[in-house]
């Protein structure tokens, strides 16, 4: 596996994402499976793992602690707050609610200190310094040892930049989610802040898992989401199918093709896919193996973009939760 740059670290150039192994893809996998994408990865030569306070309210911290710490030397643990506390889940920015939970999210991993600890989401009703300052606190005291944010705009990274070092910024960005493109990928380059990727294979959509939608568990969150629904997933079912013909052409998976374009799109940017499949694992991180031509890149991003891609990012109410640039002519409903 090939390494990239994440501030003081040095990690894999695709890390793994745990969310889906606790939360918003319908029921957790049995806890044999989720060992088996845990270690599995690790084996494959992952070395950035990512979770969250509000993934399953605890859940997939404490599975990440238990599976994982016995090889706590080998990777850098990223974790999230701000979006949960306690039981219920809850958008909170207030600095000694960031502070409480990361004490519980220490006792839950398993750890003394966090590598990389986010604001989750921007909670507006706190200036984005005073927040960042609480994170601050919390490298000051040892609890973790940097700092990043999730789904903020570009002007929001240099705002909180300017009142503490950021080290990663993290969104969503694929093929057909191109947002990062307007602003944050070049304030990430200007700061010296990694950027994240998260949802690298457009939620399962690129890589051909969700051909039917009737076929998604009722908890699965893609069946509020616009391009999964109706008209739009029908329009975006046939760009899958160019995309298919692409990746055959290139000589690798759909998945794999989603993660080689990132790899090229920025050698400072990390992508970090989750799966519930421990042979997901495997095919994902051998995306850093594959090489892909000027024409393939090309085609990729002639059949998939902003212009073809139908139904927006997210419904109205949770696009309310996110700080980050709109595409010109997109639609938040």
């Amino acid at each position: 596996m090939k390494t990239r740059k994440l501030g003081p670290f040095e990690v894999s150039e695709i890390g793994l994402g745990c969310m889906s192994l606790s939360h918003a893809y319908g029921p957790p996998p049995p806890r044999q499976q989720a060992e088996a994408v845990l270690l599995g990865a690790l084996d494959a030569g992952c070395t950035f793992f990512d979770t969250a306070a509000v993934y399953g309210l605890g859940h997939n911290e404490r599975l990440v602690g238990e599976v994982l710490g016995p090889h706590r030397d080998r990777f850098v643990l990223a974790s999230k707050c701000g979006l949960s506390r306690g039981e219920r889940r809850e958008l909170n920015g207030h600095p000694d609610v960031l502070k409480a939970t990361c004490d519980e999210s220490l006792q839950r991993l398993g750890v003394e200190v966090i590598d990389l600890y986010y604001l989750h989401r921007w909670d507006r009703r706190v200036p984005i310094e005073d927040s960042v300052g609480a994170l601050a606190d919390l490298v000051a005291a040892g609890k973790i040892r940097t700092i990043g944010l999730s789904e903020v705009s570009a002007a929001t990274l240099r705002r909180a930049h300017a009142a503490h070092p950021i080290t990663a910024l993290q969104t969503e960005y694929s093929p057909w989610t191109r947002n990062p493109e307007v602003a944050v990928l070049e304030a990430c380059r200007e700061l010296g802040v990694t950027f994240v990727a998260f949802s690298p294979v457009g939620r399962g959509f690129l890589a051909g898992g969700v051909r039917d939608v009737a076929r998604l568990d009722a908890g699965d969150f893609r069946v509020g989401m616009p391009r999964f629904q109706g008209k739009a997933f029908q329009r975006n079912l046939a760009l899958l199918d160019r995309f298919e013909a692409i990746a055959r052409e290139a000589g690798c998976t759909p998945a794999q093709l989603c993660l080689a374009w990132l790899l090229h799109k920025d050698p400072g940017l990390v992508p970090i896919p989750g799966t519930t499949h421990p042979d997901h694992v495997r095919e994902d991180m051998a995306a850093s193996q594959v090489e892909l031509s000027a024409e393939t890149v090309r085609a990729v991003e002639a059949t998939v973009n902003a212009s073809t891609v139908t139904g927006a990012r997210y419904a109205a109410a949770m696009q309310a939760s996110v700080d980050t640039e709109t595409l010109p002519g997109e639609v938040l409903a």
